[in-house]
């Protein structure tokens, strides 16, 4: 019995010092300024009260600490996401589809051209994708932090049109930062962003000197299709219902996950769950351990040959032929 108490106390512990540690960040982030800081020291102290209590036989204090974190629950539960903020002007816009017959339209598709990260044109556009002249899918990893972070991308190639991109992003407000600690304390909502490759490559190829990767997927037209209805009927789920960006669960990388999960008892490969999905600067090895990019090419030498960035930055953000050159050298989805 002595052993299930002391086991249970621990348990106990470890799970009023999580609440406590989550708890923190909620108030440091969601409050403004120093009060969300004073806030979290208290939080903290009520915490730490509340584990000596545990083991001090001092019942009031673990239970005080329960009240506490119950309307701090609250609370967050009251933090409902919104389309309706000052947002940035590149998210400004959430895209819509729409479908009639074999052709999708898609609404408040974004071509800026971009000089800097500040200055550039604004452009918003309804451009129509046939169908039945879908190519496949390419993947896009912007590498930004280093080598286990980088940023997902997503393009639908087509026979007769420019590739039609799509990225999950943050949807920032005018003065708001981007932190990695604060997209886990409903503090920015999620936005779709449908683009051409000259906006959403380009910006970050070019004045952002981001290190571009492209890998070209082992998809079917058919697959391809089946990717691109998932993203429209997503694409305007969101833009119906907001939703919160998390940064572990509902990124850039997850969500396409999600997407090619509901699809893929039809496509060749499997997408079993595995921590290269969180960890997207290591997602090629992840593909091509389950066939979703060439297996015939080591790993290291695809990597190489799928560098883009120099390339990308030699070619100039109005050339209509930017997608199709950015693709030279890259090695096909198939042998």
């Amino acid at each position: 019995m002595a052993i299930l108490i002391i086991l249970f106390r621990l348990l106990a512990t470890l799970a009023i010092l999580g609440a406590t540690t989550w708890a923190a960040g909620l108030l440091i982030f969601r409050l403004p300024g120093s009060t969300g800081t004073v806030a979290a020291i208290g939080f903290g102290i009520a915490g730490l009260a509340g584990a000596i209590g545990l083991w001090s036989g001092a019942a009031r204090l673990p239970l005080s600490f329960a009240v506490l974190f119950l309307g701090l629950l609250g609370w967050w539960n009251t933090l409902l996401p919104s389309h309706e903020r000052n947002w940035i002007p590149e998210v400004a816009r959430l895209p819509t589809i729409t479908q009639q017959g074999e052709m999708l339209t898609v609404s408040n598709l974004r071509n800026f051209r971009w000089r800097t990260n500040d200055d550039f044109d604004e452009r918003w556009e309804t451009r129509s994708y046939n169908l039945g002249a879908i190519q496949g899918i390419d993947l896009y990893l912007s590498h930004w932090s280093g080598e286990a972070i980088a940023h997902l991308l997503i393009s639908f190639t087509f026979a007769d049109s420019a590739p039609l991109s799509f990225s999950v992003e943050i949807r920032r407000e005018h003065g708001e930062e981007y932190s990695a600690l604060a997209g886990f304390f409903r503090s920015y909502e999620m936005a779709y962003v449908a683009a051409d490759e000259r906006d959403v490559v380009g910006v970050r190829s070019h004045p952002r000197k981001e290190d571009v990767r492209l890998f070209r997927l082992a998809a079917s037209p058919a697959q391809a299709r089946d990717l691109l209805l998932a993203y429209a009927a997503d694409v305007n789920l969101l833009a119906r219902e907001p939703r919160w960006y998390n940064t572990l669960m509902t990124n850039c990388t997850t969500m396409v996950f999600q997407l090619v999960r509901q699809i893929a008892p039809g496509w060749a490969f499997s997408v079993p769950l595995d921590p290269r999905v969180l960890l997207s600067g290591y997602l090629p090895g992840y593909l091509q351990q389950i066939g979703a990019v060439r297996t015939d090419i080591p790993l290291a030498e695809l990597v190489r040959l799928s560098r883009i960035g120099e390339r990308a930055r030699a070619i100039s953000l109005d050339d209509p032929d930017f997608s199709k050159k950015i693709r030279e050298g890259v090695p096909t989805a198939r042998p």
